[in-house]
């Protein structure tokens, strides 16, 4: 695929959930290694779901399909939220550190969210 067409990296949905994705990699760097197979694989999988969903949806042919992957991306970051919240409680963060990536998650799904509803108005024009 060329620049000159676009592609999945322009989009502001998929930069913002890149940006968390590197965030989230740097972070769990830090976490205890007896976390390594539960934590950090889940916070890791869950920030790589986000922007693969992303990426894949634009990829597929029907503005249905990629709609729904935009809100599996969606529930990915949300379950990326909650990781946030028990690495806290586990101590491995401060509150400030997990409000901070909470805090750009909720951008990144405000995005998601626009991106979504400018789908959904393209899909509803073709039929």
């Amino acid at each position: 695929m060329t620049k000159e067409f676009g592609d999945f990296r322009d989009l502001d949905a998929w930069k913002k959930s890149r940006a968390i994705r590197v965030k989230i990699r740097d972070l769990c760097a830090a976490l205890p290694p007896e976390e390594k197979y539960s934590l950090v694989s889940q916070m890791v999988r869950a920030s790589r779901s986000a922007t693969a969903c992303i990426a894949e949806g634009y990829g597929r042919y029907h503005y249905q399909e990629n709609i729904q992957f935009c809100r599996q991306a969606r529930g990915s970051l949300f379950e990326l939220v909650d990781h946030l919240l028990v690495a806290h409680e586990c101590q491995y963060i401060s509150v400030g550190k997990q409000d901070e990536i909470i805090d750009e998650i909720k951008v990144a799904i405000k995005i998601l969210n626009g991106y979504i509803r400018y789908l959904q108005k393209r899909k509803e024009n073709r039929e």
